[in-house]
C-alpha cells in the first residue's frame, strides 16, 4: 500500500472506529475478570520471549519493543495501525506491551511477562485464555548528542511521522499463532526478522511539489541532521502566469506527505460512511476541492504544508522548545523564506496567513501570536488546549490530581479525555497516562500527552522532558504546570500578558472555532480564552470566537475549505497595503 493512500484516509475515522474498540475493550475487561477469578497468582509463570535482529551490521541495539496480541488472524491493530494520527489510540481493544532495550547485543531476547505493563489490561496474567495472534515489533533509538548537554536516545523520525509501525528501519516478528492460559503457564518465542522497507514518497505533479531542507539551527540542537519539508500546491496556471506573485495559506496539522486540503484531481468514490463524516465535519471531499480549487472565480493561492518531526512527536507544535529545540524560529526564518524564494510567493506579512485543526490549530494560534508581525492572520480549529486552565477538564494550576475530579473526597470521579458526540465519557485520562507509559518511557510514547511535554515543558535531570503529572498516579507537579505558563505557552496567558505590546499587530488577526461536544473537551479551553480576548483593550482584539452546536465534535469546522479559503483572500485583500495590485493574482 502506498503511503499517500495510507495517509489520505486520516481525516474520514472517527467514532466508528473507537466506539467498536471500547465494546470489545469493556467485553475483554469482562473477561478478565473471570480470567482473575480462575487464576491463583504466583503459583505459574507466564512469558513471552521476543528475540532482536541478529544480524552483526545492526550494532547494539537501544529502542523499545512492542508485543500486540489480536484473537483475529492478519488483523492490522496487530502493527497497531488505524485511521487516526497516533494509530494505537483507535485500537483500544487489543492488548499490547512495551520494554525498553538498552544496548543490547544482536541476537539477545527481551521478555514479556507478568511484571510488564500492558494496555487496555495491567498484564499478561490479566488475559483470558484462548487463542491469540502475537506479533512483536522494535523501535529504533538513536543516540543524541544535544547542545545544551543531555545526551538521549529516541527515535529519529525517518519521514513516517514518528509512527514506529511505519518506521523504516524498525523490525517486526511474523504473525504467530499461539495458545495463551495464565492458569496453566506458558512460554513462546518470536523473533524480529523482518525490516520495515522505506517510504514511498508521493510523486510531485503539476499541482503538487515537496521540498525537503537540513535545519542548520536544529541540527545544532540535536548533534544530527534533522530536516524540514513543505507540500506545496499550486494555483490553476501557476506557469502560464510567470510575473505573479501570490498569497500563501500555511495549513497546519500532524504529518502528512499528502496533498493540501486533500486536493486530488482523481474522482473519489466515498462510501456514505465516508460522506455522513465529512457532512458532519462541514468539510468537502479532496476531489470536490479540487474542482473548487481549478474554477474560474476561485482566488488563486498557493498552500502549504509543514513537516516538521522531532524525535518525540510527529510535529513539533511550531514553537521553540527546551527539549524540541527552536522549531519555530526554523520553520518561520529558515523554511519559509527557503520557499519564498523557490516558488513565488508574496514574501509580506499581509498575504502569509494560517489555518489548521487540533494540533494544528495550536501551531496556527501559536505562530500568529509568537510572530505577530510575520503573519496577516489566522484561522484556528478545534485546537488542542489554548488556555491551560482547562487541559481536558484539569486547571493544571489548581488542581493537585489531574485523575479526579477535585472536592469529592474519597468517592471523587474518574475524569476523561475522550467522550463520543454524544457526551459518552470513553477513555478516562487515568487509561491515557497508561496508554503513554506503555508506549514509551521517558516521554517516548509519541503520543500526545508526551507531545505537550517535550513541546511545553522544561528538561529533566535525565535530559528527557520533565512530566507535568505523574502518569502512574496522576499528581500534578505545580512547578512544571507553571513553566508552561511562563515561557509562553498557554496562549491565552500570553496574550493577556503581553497585549500592551503585541495587540496592535494582532487586531483582526484571530479567528477561532470548536464544537460544543469537541471529543477531547477541548471546547472548554477555548471558551475560557474567548473570556480573556472579551476584555482585551486598547485595541480590542477585534477577531472572532465561533463555537459550534448542537452536538459537533472534533473536526467541526464553521465552513468547508473552498469557502474558508474565499474568507482568506478577502482578507488579504483588505488588508494589503496601500498599492498592492491585489487583482494580479485573481486572473481568470
Amino acid at each position: 500500500m502506498r503511503y499517500s493512500r495510507r495517509m489520505r484516509s486520516r481525516n474520514l475515522w472517527f467514532d466508528g472506529p473507537r466506539s467498536l474498540a471500547v465494546v470489545f475493550a469493556l467485553c475483554l475487561f469482562a473477561e478478565v475478570q473471570e480470567a482473575r477469578a480462575r487464576q491463583e497468582p504466583g503459583q505459574v509463570k507466564t512469558r513471552i520471549e521476543v528475540v532482536l535482529p541478529s544480524q552483526e551490521s545492526v550494532g547494539r541495539i537501544t529502542g523499545r519493543v512492542f508485543l500486540t496480541l489480536s484473537r483475529r488472524a492478519n488483523d492490522p491493530a496487530l502493527l497497531m495501525r488505524s485511521l487516526g494520527h497516533q494509530p494505537v489510540k483507535k485500537d483500544v481493544g487489543v492488548p499490547f506491551f512495551g520494554v525498553d532495550v538498552e544496548g543490547a547485543e544482536p541476537g539477545g531476547s527481551v521478555f514479556v511477562d507478568q511484571t510488564t505493563l500492558g494496555y487496555p489490561v495491567q498484564s499478561l496474567g490479566d488475559l483470558p485464555p484462548g487463542d491469540y495472534y502475537a506479533k512483536a515489533i522494535l523501535n529504533v533509538y538513536t543516540r543524541f548528542e544535544r547542545a545544551d548537554g543531555h545526551v538521549v536516545w529516541a527515535h529519529m523520525d525517518q519521514w513516517e511521522g514518528q509512527h514506529f509501525n511505519l518506521a523504516p528501519g524498525n523490525w517486526t516478528s511474523a504473525e504467530t499463532k499461539v495458545r495463551l492460559d495464565p492458569s496453566q503457564g506458558y512460554s513462546i518465542r518470536l523473533e524480529l526478522s523482518e525490516v520495515i522497507p522505506p517510504i514511498e514518497i508521493p510523486a510531485d505533479t503539476r499541482w503538487v511539489k515537496r521540498v525537503k531542507i537540513k535545519s542548520p539551527r536544529l541540527s545544532e540542537f540535536w548533534g544530527r541532521p534533522i530536516y524540514l519539508g513543505a507540500t506545496v500546491l499550486l494555483p490553476k496556471d501557476y506557469d502560464l502566469h510567470p510575473n505573479v506573485f501570490f498569497p500563501t495559506v500555511y495549513l497546519q496539522g500532524h504529518f502528512s506527505l499528502e496533498s493540501p486540503w486533500g486536493f486530488d484531481a482523481q474522482p473519489q468514490q466515498l462510501t456514505p460512511k465516508e460522506e455522513a463524516q465529512l457532512a458532519a465535519r462541514n468539510r468537502e471531499s479532496g476531489h470536490a476541492f479540487y474542482r473548487s480549487w481549478i474554477a474560474r472565480d476561485f482566488p488563486r493561492m498557493i498552500g502549504v504544508t509543514f513537516q516538521h518531526p522531532t524525535p518525540y512527536f510527529d510535529d513539533s507544535y511550531a514553537v521553540n522548545s527546551a527539549n524540541n529545540g527552536p522549531f519555530a524560529d526554523a520553520l518561520v526564518e529558515e523554511l519559509i523564506p527557503h520557499l519564498e524564494k523557490q516558488f513565488r510567493m508574496i514574501p509580506q506579512a499581509y498575504a502569509r496567513v494560517l489555518t489548521g485543526g487540533s494540533t494544528g490549530g495550536y501551531e496556527t494560534m501559536a505562530l500568529q501570536v509568537h510572530y505577530p508581525k510575520t503573519f496577516g492572520g489566522a484561522w484556528v480549529m478545534y485546537p488542542d488546549p489554548l488556555d491551560f486552565r482547562r487541559v481536558f477538564q484539569v486547571n493544571i494550576y489548581e488542581d493537585d490530581n489531574a485523575f479526579r475530579v477535585p472536592g469529592f473526597g474519597g468517592l471523587a470521579p474518574e475524569r476523561f479525555a475522550f467522550r463520543s458526540g454524544e457526551g459518552q465519557p470513553i477513555q478516562s485520562i487515568r487509561q491515557l497516562s497508561q496508554l503513554q507509559r506503555v508506549l514509551g518511557s521517558r516521554g517516548r510514547s509519541a503520543d500526545y500527552l508526551d507531545a505537550w511535554e517535550a513541546a511545553f515543558g522544561p528538561v529533566g535531570d535525565d535530559g528527557y522532558p520533565k512530566p507535568l503529572w505523574d502518569k502512574a498516579t496522576g499528581r500534578i507537579d505545580r512547578e512544571v504546570a507553571h513553566y508552561w505558563r511562563d515561557n509562553g505557552y498557554d496562549l491565552s496567558h500570553y496574550l493577556k500578558t503581553n497585549w500592551s505590546r503585541i495587540g496592535s499587530d494582532l487586531e483582526g488577526k484571530l479567528h477561532i472555532s470548536v464544537g460544543d461536544m469537541d471529543n477531547y473537551y477541548f471546547n472548554l479551553s477555548m471558551m475560557q480564552l474567548h473570556e480573556e480576548l472579551k476584555m482585551l483593550t486598547d485595541p480590542p482584539y477585534g477577531g472572532s470566537v465561533t463555537l459550534g452546536s448542537p452536538l459537533k465534535i472534533h473536526g467541526w469546522r464553521p465552513t468547508n475549505n473552498a469557502e474558508l479559503l474565499r474568507a482568506m483572500s478577502r482578507h488579504i485583500s483588505e488588508r494589503a497595503p496601500e498599492g498592492a495590485d491585489t487583482q494580479q493574482w485573481k486572473y481568470d
